[in-house]
């Protein structure tokens, strides 16, 4: 049986941080229930996307995860399935797709760490900022899979920077605490990332699993002392 690009992905997640315990893709939603969530996670919740939302609920200690994509965005991606290659005309929907696999699994991580304070600015600051960071690399390593040599050029990466990074419009959101959070994990995920293309693939990863392991006061005291090293 073929494995889903779904899967795929939520095991590489697996190898690289810790398992989850569920399979993800029982989280996943349709459009009703997701139009119903929407409505009661408040107005700037509206905001964001229509394509693809994660959303997470808290009743004691046991964590709900929800996980929707929309028709549109699963006919692009089966239409030109990123396994078969990466270019302009998939890569929005792969980034969207992996973000939202990828904060339902670090929130679920978390909560079995032992952390509750899933409603707060700073739980989403993290899992944005963590998003970012592993959308990126995933990206990578889908590009390098269709290159002969395996390596990733300066070109590729800039390309992969540009749609990752530089078409974001945080500005466009109305909501100032939305707007904040993503302009400051933007930044700090860009900057991070940087950081993480001068590093071999063993050092990158054991840089990667200690980031992982940190708050999201530690994850930006981290990438902030590393922009200060950089500038001396």
């Amino acid at each position: 049986m073929n494995e889903t690009l779904f899967s795929q992905i939520q095991r590489l997640f697996e190898r690289t941080y810790a398992q989850v315990g569920i399979n993800l893709e029982d989280c996943l939603i349709d459009r009703t229930r997701s139009a119903q969530l929407s409505m009661l996670a408040g107005t700037s919740a509206r905001e964001l996307s229509e394509l693809a939302r994660t959303f997470l609920r808290r009743a004691g200690d046991q964590l709900y995860v929800g996980i929707y994509y929309s028709r549109w965005l699963i006919e692009q991606l089966e239409q030109h399935d990123p396994r078969a290659g990466l270019g302009d005309r998939n890569i929005r929907s792969l980034i969207m797709f992996v973000e939202e696999l990828n904060h339902a699994l670090h929130a679920a991580l978390q909560f079995k760490r032992g952390v509750r304070e899933i409603a707060s600015e700073d739980f989403a600051r993290n899992l944005e900022l963590q998003a970012q960071v592993d959308t990126y690399l995933v990206l990578l390593l889908f590009v390098a899979f269709f290159r002969k040599t395996q390596r990733v050029s300066a070109t590729d990466r800039r390309w992969l920077r540009f749609h990752l990074f530089a078409r974001q419009c945080p500005e466009a959101f109305r909501d100032a605490n939305l707007r904040g959070r993503y302009l400051e994990t933007s930044k700090l995920a860009a900057s991070y990332t940087s950081f993480l293309d001068t590093l071999n693939a063993v050092r990158r990863l054991d840089e990667i699993r200690r980031f992982h392991s940190l708050d999201y006061d530690g994850k930006k005291a981290r990438i902030l002392a590393l922009m200060d090293s950089a500038a001396d």
